[in-house]
């Protein structure tokens, strides 16, 4: 019985793990949503005067509205400025609304 213990708990965090990724406003996780930016990362960069790539506008525009808002209200992220990040939608003519910074 000892034994199966560990294995339970093992699992219940698993599971929650799961259920929390699947219930993420991105349809997936807030990493693999980050990951899927990646092409925008030197325009979003301080003081970057780089436009975004096509890459980087597939990726804001295939992520949404939501899920952009939700990583740029997110926690801060190294390297990147959130007034850039922004601005990205207007760049890439997404036609998203604001993302609104008072949840």
């Amino acid at each position: 019985m000892m034994k199966a213990l560990p294995m339970l708990v093992i699992v219940l965090v698993m599971t929650s793990l799961v259920e929390k990724g699947r219930s993420h406003p991105c349809g997936s996780t807030y990493f693999s949503a980050l990951v899927q930016l990646i092409p925008c990362r030197s325009s979003v960069a301080p003081f970057s005067p780089i436009p975004p790539s096509e890459a980087c506008c597939n990726a804001v525009k295939s992520l949404g509205q939501i899920c952009l808002c939700e990583i740029v209200n997110g926690p801060p992220i190294t390297g990147i400025d959130r007034n850039m990040a922004l601005q990205l939608p207007n760049k890439c003519t997404a036609n998203f609304e604001p993302c609104d910074f008072l949840k």
